[in-house]
C-alpha cells in the first residue's frame, strides 16, 4: 500500500501555511518531503512534524527548540526523552508565559491610571473653561 502524500499546495491549504513558510521549514530541517525534481511530497510524517511545528510556534517555542524536540523522536525509546525534555521546556514556557501575562497587566493597569488621570484633567480644564 503507497503512503499518500501531499503536494506542497495541499500542505499549505491543508495547514493555512505559505510555500514559502515550507520551503522555509524544510531548510531549518524541520521537514523532510521527498524531491521528485522541482516537486516536493509530504508524507504522513511531514504532516505530523508541521502540526507540532505550528503547535510549538503558537506556544511561543524558537525553531531551535522546536526541532531539537523533534529530533528526540528517533531515540528509539518509545518517544520517553521526547516527552520528558517536551514537558520540561513547557514548564519553563509556561512560567515564562505567566511572568510577561503579570508584567502586562501591571502596565494595563498603569496605563488605565495614566487615562483616568487624564480624563479627569481634561474634565477640570473643560470646567474651568466654562465658568
Amino acid at each position: 500500500m503507497t503512503e499518500t502524500v501531499l503536494t506542497i499546495r495541499e500542505m499549505c491549504d491543508a495547514f493555512n501555511v505559505t510555500p514559502r513558510t515550507l520551503r522555509f521549514y524544510e531548510s531549518k530541517e524541520l521537514l523532510f518531503p521527498i524531491r521528485e525534481g522541482q516537486k516536493r511530497l509530504f508524507t504522513r510524517r511531514d504532516r505530523a512534524r508541521l502540526k507540532l511545528i505550528l503547535r510549538g510556534k503558537r506556544f511561543g517555542f524558537s525553531l531551535e527548540d522546536i526541532r531539537q524536540l523533534l529530533d528526540l523522536y528517533e531515540m528509539g525509546d518509545q518517544q520517553k526523552t521526547q516527552l520528558s525534555e517536551t514537558v520540561k521546556l513547557a514548564h519553563q514556557r509556561l512560567e515564562e508565559m505567566k511572568r510577561q501575562r503579570d508584567e502586562l497587566g501591571q502596565t494595563i493597569d498603569e496605563l488605565t491610571q495614566q487615562i483616568d488621570w487624564a480624563e479627569k484633567q481634561l474634565e477640570k480644564a473643560r470646567h474651568d473653561d466654562a465658568a
